[in-house]
């Protein structure tokens, strides 16, 4: 009989960042995380560092370091993943771990679950933070139509093309239009989302969901610019943000 597939949420920053695992996932996931003997991750060091945190009230089924750890991330071949799911099939059940948030949404994982449910493998998603709807819900914006972009183009003419045409959805069909960026480059974002769009365009920074340094803000584009001296661009970079807008 064939084992399931759990998909186990992760905490939004590492554990020397401040992140902790008790704090924003519930006991209920970690209870089913720490009985699993192996776990498919995006990066396996972020992996071990979850389970070693969790561990220190919830005991692991093994000794941490006899946990199996298999890589799934963006470099992973598609030809590779039913080997991944090779010892689910044969009984043991796996969790799905992302490096950061919930599995399979913005993230590689996705792949291995369709490939489970073409294998007739039971998958179970458990609760945990999810930084695009959090940043959804503290924003303001419409939460009844919404749609996640991913990252935009890194080109510099690209992405202001890119920016206009979701504006224009945002404002024809009143969605709330909700994207990330590479930490290193999220003032080039800011900044481009002020170049951009409308003046009265509302649009809604992110930043360090769940930890003590989060930072949520929602600004018409003017507003922001008149406040662009406050530093906020500088403050941002390297910090883990999610940006979204909603034209009027």
């Amino acid at each position: 009989m064939a084992g399931d597939l759990y998909l186990v949420p992760n905490i939004l920053a590492s554990p020397g960042a401040g992140g902790n695992p008790l704090e924003v996932i519930p006991a209920s996931a970690l209870a089913i995380a720490c009985r699993l003997e192996y776990f498919i991750a995006e990066n396996a060091k972020t992996a071990r560092a979850f389970l070693k945190a969790v561990s220190l009230t919830h005991p692991l089924a093994l000794p941490l370091q006899q946990i199996r750890i298999e890589e799934l991330n963006v470099r992973t071949e598609a030809s590779r993943l039913p080997a991944l799911l090779a010892p689910v099939e044969q009984g043991t059940s796996a969790g799905l771990l992302s490096e950061a948030g919930v599995p399979a949404v913005a993230d590689p994982g996705a792949d291995l679950v369709r490939v489970a449910h073409a294998r007739g493998i039971r998958v179970h998603p458990l609760v945990g933070p999810s930084s695009i709807l959090l940043a959804l819900m503290a924003s303001g914006l419409n939460g009844q139509s919404f749609a996640f972009n991913g990252y935009l183009p890194i080109d510099a003419g690209e992405r202001g093309k890119r920016i206009k045409s979701l504006e224009q959805r945002s404002r024809q069909e009143r969605q709330t239009q909700i994207f990330i960026e590479t930490p290193y480059r999220n003032a080039a974002l800011l900044d481009a989302l002020l170049q951009h769009c409308h003046a009265d365009t509302l649009v809604c920074v992110a930043t360090n969901l769940t930890l003590d340094t989060e930072v949520i803000r929602t600004r018409t584009a003017r507003q922001w610019k008149s406040e662009a001296g406050d530093g906020l661009a500088q403050q941002l970079q390297k910090q883990p943000t999610v940006f979204l807008f909603l034209a009027s």
